[in-house]
């Protein structure tokens, strides 16, 4: 219990130290909306390619964690490449969210908020990752004002991260998010629904170096 709360404490440490420097900083934070159907070009600060955590997975331990992979929407990631779960599962989780077409748009937002060097270098971290189609439900108007609200769009992704790399077996249940909400997960071997709003897992159990990912259907509103 000691153990889970000290690394609690010092992931929520990693998530407000960024954010807080952020709120100090220049006109340079200054976030640009984001044209329809484009994506932003990453800043030194929010490069895709952050360094990996110390604990990285062997490639057989990856190979091993991506087989226990489940749900109807695991169809859709790719066999092969960085984009598999065998190439996310070597990299950190907002890297390797990068790589898989499914959740281009989460990564748009995450990129927004400069939250890539914090997620990346997340000691151990689940991430509730909505799919396109999951951004898609919210109407365009409403998407395009929340990107440009750094503070709103902050507190919506971090309230999709959760402390620990959650097992399907530790998943059901309440959970604290970074952003300071409680998440409620219902259900047993592999089907869960998340939140309020019963946001369907659609691939779950998804390896990445630092972070176990579920892959959901709706966005998780605080």
């Amino acid at each position: 219990m000691k153990s889970m709360k000290t690394r609690t404490t010092f992931v929520a440490l990693a998530i407000a130290l960024p954010l807080s420097l952020a709120a100090c900083g220049s006109s340079s934070d200054t976030t640009t909306t984001p044209a329809a159907g484009s994506t932003p070009a990453a800043t030194s600060s929010d490069s895709m390619t952050s360094s990996m955590p110390s604990d990285t997975m062997t490639s057989s331990e990856s190979m091993g964690a991506a087989s226990a992979v489940f749900g109807e929407g695991c169809a859709a990631v790719p066999k092969d490449g960085k984009g598999s779960f065998t190439g996310m599962a070597t990299d950190p989780v907002a890297t390797a969210a990068s790589n898989n077409p499914l959740l281009s748009t989460l990564v748009t937002a995450v990129k927004e908020a400069g939250l890539v060097d914090t997620l990346n270098s997340a000691p151990e971290i689940t991430v509730f990752a909505p799919t396109n189609d999951a951004f898609a439900k919210i109407p365009a108007a409403d998407l395009k004002k929340v990107l440009a609200d750094k503070p709103t769009l902050t507190k919506i992704l971090t309230n999709h991260v959760v402390a620990g790399k959650l097992s399907p077996d530790q998943l059901a249940g309440d959970h604290k998010t970074l952003a300071g909400t409680t998440i409620t997960v219902k259900g047993s071997g592999e089907n869960f629904t998340v939140g309020t709003m019963d946001a369907k897992v659609i691939c779950g159990n998804v390896p990445t170096a630092n972070a176990t990912v579920y892959i959901v259907d709706s966005v998780l509103m605080p």
